[in-house]
């Protein structure tokens, strides 16, 4: 009997068996579209981002232009509401610290009633900043080509509308704010540990950050309240003097705007580790420094987990 070998057979196969390439689709090269679409597109495109700029930009020009009064109340009304809210939500949130930590019994207990109403007071915080943001909504004008609050010659006006900004928006917020961290600090004077040192220099910071920037800003705002009030100043120097300190510490005064999530977010411990987390999702932290750095943190704020690490640990 002769045998057949594997070899055998697979050279048999391949004697007997021929491929049809005509049954199988021919494939498109489609390398002559894309280099059309290399400089095609780009040049299309930067023609139709070229002509839609300028045709929006001449738009929005022309509005300015026609509408001048219009947009100059609606800029100084977002100003104002932004600026008022800003200052009733800080107050707010260091109510909020005090109610979690001096009452950390009670807040603990009422939660979810607790949660409810932040929510609320958020919401109330807006309405008022609305509400005292009317002022300037009414009596925004434009003199000399420049948008003013109010008109220049109506001097009691000016003294009225920064009499009561000096007052909402800084000495209410300010004595809430003492109030609050006085308290707590207070609270975390009565217990021990590494983590309580921590939370008294962040409440420190936050003061601190608040009365640098701010406090500059409304002692030249009163210098100039009672300089109007008084029947103004004759003197080009002294007039002078008051845009420019009124420019520089105003600009400090926005400079806080920026700080507010360093001292607010970033020195806390649940956004550091997040923080910590998406860089080491990003490559640029390796596993192990993730871990270690974790690890220490939360061995150290083992004693004192409550309340008070997640809102003030560094």
């Amino acid at each position: 009997i002769p045998l057949t070998t594997p070899t055998d057979n697979y050279d048999n196969y391949n004697d007997n068996f021929t491929v049809d390439l005509s049954d199988f689709p021919v494939l498109c090269s489609k390398e002559d579209n894309r280099n059309f679409r290399q400089w095609f597109m780009p040049t299309f495109y930067s023609i139709i981002c070229f002509l839609g700029f300028t045709g929006n930009l001449l738009v929005i020009l022309t509005y300015f232009y026609f509408h001048r009064l219009a947009v100059c109340k609606i800029m100084h009304t977002i100003y104002k509401v932004t600026f008022y809210s800003s200052m009733f939500l800080l107050s707010s949130i260091s109510v909020d610290r005090y109610f979690a930590i001096s009452k950390a019994v009670s807040a603990h207990k009422h939660r979810a009633r607790a949660v409810f109403f932040s929510k609320i007071s958020s919401a109330i915080m807006w309405v008022l900043a609305l509400i005292f943001s009317i002022p300037e909504m009414t009596f925004t004008t434009i003199n000399n080509n420049t948008c003013t609050p109010y008109k220049s010659n109506n001097d009691t006006l000016r003294v009225n509308l920064q009499t009561g900004q000096i007052i909402l928006a800084f000495l209410i917020p300010l004595l809430i704010m003492s109030f609050c961290y006085i308290r707590i600090i207070l609270t975390l004077s009565q217990t021990r540990g590494f983590e309580r040192n921590r939370a008294i220099k962040v409440i420190l910071a936050v003061v601190a950050v608040f009365l640098c920037c701010q406090l500059p800003y409304n002692i030249v705002l009163f210098w100039t309240t009672v300089v109007t009030a008084t029947g103004g100043t004759t003197e080009c120097d002294n007039e002078n003097s008051q845009f420019y300190a009124t420019d520089i510490t105003q600009c400090i005064a926005f400079f806080r705007c920026c700080l507010n999530p360093v001292v607010y977010a970033f020195i806390g411990v649940k956004f550091r580790h997040d923080v910590l987390k998406l860089l080491k999702e990003l490559g640029c932290l390796s596993q192990e420094r993730f871990f270690k750095y974790t690890f220490a943190k939360r061995k150290t704020s083992m004693p004192t987990e409550t309340e008070t690490t997640t809102t003030f640990s560094p």
